[in-house]
């Protein structure tokens, strides 16, 4: 087993704060969308806005009102989708990075719990094992999360090419979401709470919403230009 440095007790008590507010806009945003009928227009969104809410909290629950209900059942059915051409830049960017970090983020939180339950190190570091798992899990949900945006909205593609768009759209965004996720959780690790902080603590999950939005902002860029580029859908 690694040693641990102990959260000191303030900072784990924002963590509890933090982990609150995400798990009250994660239930906000669920039943918003299953309970009162805000279903989105491309399913995969229904999970999208309450995993983002996991690490950005009640930002996601703003987004998710003021953003994502306009792509919702209710608005759709008698309009029609929003023009995504007639939507604000940083609004079709932060659906995008939204998206990937959404498959990233179930990745990451698969392969930390799998790392702890295991006790897997690589160069007795579980943090290194951290990043080997995180990296392989999020790559392989976030590329399907992103085939089940594409294939709906192409659907002159087949499985094989609708698997290749998705890979294509979202390798290097998944690879962007994951360098700034990465950063934040060396500084963490292996600078400020160094030999770590304990999976089991609030504070470490804290400290892995606040890298989840690094990796969102490094993403940022790389979205912009694949959206641009025709890479990855408008939405």
């Amino acid at each position: 087993m690694e040693a641990h440095t102990q959260p000191a007790p303030w900072l784990e008590v924002i963590g509890w704060l933090a982990l609150g507010s995400a798990f009250v806009s994660v239930l906000a945003i669920t039943v918003d969308i299953v309970a009162r009928g805000h279903r989105q227009h491309m399913w995969i969104m229904n999970v999208v806005y309450p995993v983002t809410a996991l690490y950005w909290g009640p930002a996601a629950w703003w987004f998710h009102a003021t953003r994502g209900r306009r792509s919702a059942r209710p608005a759709v059915d008698p309009h029609g989708p929003p023009d995504p051409d007639r939507l604000p830049e940083w609004e079709v960017r932060a659906k995008a990075v939204a998206h990937c970090g959404a498959g990233c983020t179930l990745g990451d939180l698969l392969a930390e719990w799998l790392v702890f339950a295991t006790g897997a190190t690589i160069f007795h570091r579980a943090l290194y094992a951290d990043f080997a798992l995180d990296l392989a899990f999020a790559w392989l949900l976030g590329i399907a999360f992103q085939y089940f945006a594409i294939v709906p909205m192409r659907e002159d593609l087949g499985v094989l090419r609708g698997l290749w768009a998705a890979i294509k759209a979202d390798t290097l965004s998944i690879l962007a979401f994951q360098v700034g996720l990465f950063l934040g959780m060396w500084l963490y690790q292996g600078v400020l709470f160094a030999p770590g902080l304990p999976k089991t603590s609030a504070a470490y999950w804290l400290m892995m919403q606040l890298s989840m939005i690094l990796g969102f902002f490094t993403a940022w860029p790389v979205n912009g230009w694949l959206v641009r580029a025709g890479w990855k859908e408008r939405m």
